[in-house]
């Protein structure tokens, strides 16, 4: 990762850089921990995890859901970076909420109940930097399915810094997810 300096004015400075950015077509640009991080399109068998996961959280949560694929978070970041801005594969929130209407590009996390990432051309910053930042702005839910591990761990009580759970299962073994989803996620079909 690249430092950078701690100044208010170098931190404005990258952050109007990054929302300034010309990003080409089906690219993304995010800023975490002051690291602009522009990853390409995903592959199919991406999108297929997603797809498997939303389904089953659609269908089978205590609490009904709406979700938002590849929608822009503004996260509450460390003192030394500006604020993060992080789009997860996935974003969950209890319908009633309505967070998703009307909702800027770059929007506030609360409300989130979890948010979905599926490892590709980056694994690192998913595993790592997302992983911190979304345990930063307060994100209940953090489930990452690491493809080069086959696994999928979901981290829950999110900390100044990080989460301080986590429950990780191998492809194949269902993962149970608490309220307000409260059932077992099957990945019997990630295998």
């Amino acid at each position: 990762m690249t430092a950078i300096a701690h100044e208010p004015i170098t931190q404005e400075l990258l952050l109007d850089g990054f929302l300034a950015l010309g990003t080409p077509e089906g690219f993304r640009a995010e800023l975490i921990e002051g690291e602009i991080v522009v990853t390409p399109p995903p592959d199919g068998d991406h999108e297929d995890y997603i797809s498997l996961i939303v389904k089953q959280v659609i269908r089978r949560s205590r609490t009904d859901m709406d979700f938002s694929g590849n929608k822009g978070l503004k996260l509450q970041s460390s003192i030394s970076h500006p604020t993060d801005h992080v789009i997860p594969d996935g974003t969950f929130a209890p319908t009633q909420l309505r967070l998703f209407k009307g909702a800027d590009p770059w929007m506030s996390c609360e409300g989130v109940a979890m948010v979905l990432e599926v490892t590709s051309s980056k694994p690192r910053t998913d595993r790592d930097s997302k992983r911190r930042a979304y345990a930063r702005g307060g994100i209940p839910l953090y489930l990452l399915v690491d493809r080069g591990a086959d696994t999928l761990t979901l981290f829950s009580d999110p900390g100044k810094d990080d989460y301080s759970q986590s429950c990780m299962v191998a492809f194949g073994k269902p993962l149970p997810l608490p309220e307000p989803f409260a059932f077992e996620l099957e990945t019997t079909d990630f295998l």
